[in-house]
């Protein structure tokens, strides 16, 4: 077995490599990374120096960064299916929608939840407000360039689905969809429906009692689901 993935169940970047790996079918191990534990954090930072999870190790190999770990494996391991297309144009699509759930979806929602685990009196409220704005305009953007689609970049389940699961997920905890976007709400149905990724929620559920806002996640997101395994 080639291929490792340094991670954490909980993570979110984590969730969108581990559901690439499940829809390629490539043969993997995982490692998990204890990032609170000094000398656990120096050996995993002698890897690659940000330290950060996930990390694809592929024979020696390190991949960083999540949309380039899938590109890889999609390339150097393809398997059952392909997740970015093999024409240029369709490729660049698949791409932007990445970017938008990375940059537009993932980093605030990351940065609200980060006021979350300070004490309540550190908390910045004012970047807990620019947070919820910018999941409000991404919501919105989402709703109205998805279309008809099934998927963010077309009929095919793609890299930028992997991006879209686990950003939507939490981000919705943080912030529920607003009324009428229906687009949105239809999609984010869509992917929690996907096996891959409720095999990704069933990894982590052991962990949800860590998670901030666990108060405020769907009961059923909480339960033991048998169709998850």
């Amino acid at each position: 077995m080639t291929l490792t993935l340094h991670s954490h169940p909980l993570s979110a970047y984590c969730w969108k490599v581990l559901i690439a790996l499940d829809e390629n079918g490539a043969a993997f191990e995982t490692r998990l990374v204890d990032l609170g534990d000094p000398e656990a954090r120096a050996a995993f930072q002698a890897l690659w120096p940000t330290a950060k999870i996930p990390l694809l190790e592929d024979a020696g190999r390190i991949v960083p960064e999540t949309s380039i770990m899938i590109e890889h494996l999609d390339r150097r391991h393809p398997g059952k299916l392909r997740l970015l297309p093999e024409e240029p144009e369709a490729q660049l699509e698949v791409r932007l929608w990445d970017r938008l759930f990375d940059c537009h979806v993932m980093t605030p929602m990351q940065h609200f939840i980060a006021q979350q685990l300070r004490p309540e009196a550190e908390r910045d409220a004012r970047a807990e407000a620019e947070a919820l704005a910018a999941l409000t305009m991404a919501y919105a953007m989402i709703d109205d360039r998805l279309g008809g689609r099934t998927w963010a970049a077309g009929d095919s389940f793609t890299l930028a689905d992997c991006a879209a699961a686990p950003a939507l997920f939490y981000a919705a905890i943080v912030l529920p969809f607003p009324p009428g976007l229906a687009t949105l709400a239809g999609y984010f149905e869509r992917l929690m429906a996907r096996p891959s990724v409720r095999r990704a929620i069933a990894g982590a559920r052991p962990y949800f009692a860590y998670f901030p806002l666990r108060h405020a996640m769907p009961a059923r997101f909480l339960e033991d689901r048998s169709d998850a395994a």
